[in-house]
């Protein structure tokens, strides 16, 4: 009786710790739709010059980018390494085209490929790591920014990509890691 008791016990906080788990990506999405709906609003609180960013339409969850992002956050965490590249060389392109999101197979090659991820490790939420993507280290010029230029559509190729998934895990000697992906198939 008393481990079925316990069972359920940890079933619980499981689960309440997957609840907000979620919850903060919700919430990190949410943010990320919001300062690409005006960015110049959110100059301030970001602390970078977002007034020459052109407004984009909302990113729509796609759990197919979300299931990727999520296991290459555990990867990075389980297997000790923060990489756009697994350590066995694996790009996010291949990653997501072998998960069945339909890029172009040509953009598998090679197998390194990254044009949909951004990544941080060490944030204490999500949103968190939306806002530490944007500052790019603070750089200024938006065509050197990478990540912001990916999170806001800046550049022609990223202003076209409409789907996101973000991945999440706590843990580990850089306390955590945050994956985003944002891509869009059917090229």
């Amino acid at each position: 009786m008393k481990k079925s008791f316990f069972l359920i016990f940890i079933l619980l906080l499981h689960w309440k710790a997957l609840l907000a788990q979620d919850n903060a990506v919700k919430e990190a999405i949410e943010y990320l739709n919001k300062i690409r709906k005006n960015p110049a609003w959110y100059s301030k609180e970001i602390g970078v010059d977002l007034s020459t960013i052109q407004a984009r339409p909302a990113l729509q969850w796609n759990d197919t980018l979300a299931r990727v992002a999520q296991a290459k956050a555990e990867d990075m965490l389980k297997r000790k390494y923060f990489d756009h590249t697994t350590p066995e060389g694996k790009g996010i392109n291949i990653l997501i085209y072998e998960a069945g999101y339909g890029i172009p197979k040509e953009w598998t090659e090679p197998a390194s490929s990254n044009y949909f991820e951004s990544i941080v490790a060490g944030v204490t939420t999500p949103k968190e790591g939306i806002v530490y993507l944007l500052k790019d280290k603070g750089e200024i010029d938006h065509r050197k920014a990478g990540h912001r230029s990916h999170l806001l559509g800046i550049d022609k190729f990223y202003a076209n990509l409409t789907d996101i998934g973000i991945g999440w895990v706590k843990g580990g000697s850089l306390g955590s890691y945050l994956c985003v992906i944002i891509a869009k198939k059917k090229w």
